[in-house]
């Protein structure tokens, strides 16, 4: 049985909370891919939340924001556009510290003069970032969009906040246990394994015919199917010592 199904058909909303916790905590191993954690993370806040596309952006060694994780390739777009414009809801949260929520795109009034319409553009009009800090430390931040106007409720932005801590947490006490160069290893590696993976998806697409969306999940699949990291899998994928046609096929989630 994979997450996101149970006996019955679905996860209510609680059950899919407690799973998501398990989840997180069971990927916080030894080694464990930071990139995996914060796409669980992503993918869990759209099934849980009322909101249509989540995704992290998280601070490199040298305090620049990257692109870590999403949960569709629209927001891998939006995402990748806001670290080149240096202009958004995300820019704005990790620099302040601050969570933006329940923003209407259609009233932003000028506030992110490039981002906005490449967000409209992308079908989404409103919009959440909410920091991922601990005691006075940011270190990166959670996008949250939706497709429609109205405001999150004050139970989804305390769980999205709730679930993005966890996350912080997580990574923070992981990194206490390191010195600094190995911290910067690790993190460059994280920045690294995201190319990788991009180059692994496009073969797969290319291979199979399928979606970028569809190429992750796949890849996301097979990984975890064969107890198999997600990036060592794409570097097999690329290095071609696997073929994408022999992946694992990916089950959506079926959602009540």
């Amino acid at each position: 049985m994979t997450f996101g199904e149970e006996v019955g058909g679905s996860l209510n909303r609680e059950s899919l909370l407690i799973a998501t916790l398990i989840e997180l905590a069971d990927n916080l191993v030894d080694d464990y891919d930071v990139i995996d954690v914060l796409t669980v993370l992503s993918h869990r806040c759209v099934e849980a939340i009322d909101v249509d596309a989540a995704g992290v952006l998280l601070a490199s060694p040298v305090g620049e924001l990257q692109f870590v994780a999403s949960s569709s390739e629209s927001m891998t777009v939006l995402e990748l556009f806001q670290i080149q414009a240096n202009e958004g809801p995300c820019v704005d949260c990790f620099r302040d510290g601050l969570a933006i929520t329940n923003q209407s795109l259609d009233e932003a009034d000028g506030r992110w003069p490039a981002f906005t319409p490449r967000a409209l553009a992308q079908g989404f009009r409103a919009v959440h970032s909410l920091p991922m800090r601990l005691r006075g430390r940011t270190i990166g931040a959670l996008n949250l969009f939706r497709t429609h106007q109205g405001s999150l409720t004050d139970d989804d932005v305390t769980l999205a906040q709730g679930l993005a801590d966890v996350a912080t947490i997580a990574i923070l006490q992981h990194r206490s246990s390191m010195d600094a160069h190995t911290l910067n290893a690790q993190l460059s590696n994280a920045l690294n394994s995201r190319v990788i993976i991009e180059q692994a998806k496009g073969m797969i697409c290319q291979s199979t015919g399928c979606d970028m969306d569809e190429a992750f999940n796949r890849l996301r699949a097979h990984a975890r199917n064969h107890n198999e990291g997600l990036t060592d899998l794409a570097t097999r994928v690329v290095a071609k010592s696997i073929s994408p046609s022999d992946l694992d096929q990916w089950m959506k989630p079926i959602r009540s």
